[in-house]
């Protein structure tokens, strides 16, 4: 895979943020990053690591395009506020509102809705490997043949570096939106091109760009309330983050 064509996704992501919104503040925060611009508030899981010293400067009153780019840096931080700031400019409730195929929202309330339960019956006896150890994940165990793979193993996962060998033979393949974040998406993406793939997570940036790189379903993250999104991400709150202020909905190519 050549320079350009890893950055691609990246690219054609930002050069769809339209070029007048700007940056009104962000933040930071210990789980969660957001930033919110003119179109509303994206959020993106808070990485660390990476290539060390921060270069951004004031990122009050930056093009969101500008503050986007970041999200292609090498330092974890910094990438997570670029993440953030392509999620603010995608995931919004009027947008995705004219999205066609809009099928599910309310995760939170019913728990019965998110990208795994949307797609049970069709997971039935399949191989199946979702990367990132999302809660209750062992469930599927019941259902088919089950690969989890994440970067710090619980039991019985396979350590991230399996996915070489394990992605391409399955049939669905389940993708945190922090792939976008440490870089690792073309490459998961370009190992899961015989699979259904399914981005899931508030990281996830819910633009149809993605349906041109192979991926079957946008699970991800839009806010619905900005003050209490932006308290639960000051106050540190983790998974529960869906009941503080969003919402997970789907979207089909």
């Amino acid at each position: 895979m050549g320079k350009k064509k890893v950055w691609e996704i990246y690219d054609d992501l930002i050069d769809s943020i339209p070029d007048d919104l700007t940056v009104l503040e962000c933040m930071l925060g210990v789980s969660w990053t957001a930033v919110k611009s003119e179109n509303g508030i994206g959020v993106a899981k808070t990485i660390k690591g990476g290539k060390k010293g921060l270069e951004i400067g004031e990122i009050s009153g930056l093009k969101l395009k500008e503050l986007a780019k970041y999200a292609k840096s090498w330092n974890m931080l910094e990438a997570s506020l670029g993440q953030a700031a392509i999620n603010s400019a995608f995931n919004t409730a009027p947008q995705c509102a004219d999205s066609p195929g809009l099928t599910l929202n309310k995760e939170h309330e019913h728990g019965k809705n998110n990208a795994f339960n949307l797609l049970s019956e069709d997971l039935v006896n399949k191989k199946v490997a979702v990367i990132g150890h999302f809660p209750e994940v062992e469930k599927l165990h019941d259902i088919c043949n089950l690969s989890v793979l994440e970067r710090d193993p619980w039991a019985g996962d396979y350590p991230d570096s399996a996915c070489e060998y394990l992605l391409p033979e399955q049939d669905f393949v389940f993708i945190t939106g922090t792939a976008f974040t440490n870089k690792t998406m073309p490459r998961l993406i370009e190992l899961s091109r015989k699979a259904r793939i399914i981005l899931v997570g508030p990281s996830v940036p819910i633009s149809e760009v993605l349906f041109k790189y192979g991926v079957y379903i946008i699970a991800g993250f839009i806010v619905t309330d900005e003050k209490l999104i932006w308290k639960a991400v000051q106050e540190g709150k983790k998974m529960n983050i869906f009941k503080h202020g969003g919402e997970m909905i789907c979207i089909r190519r």
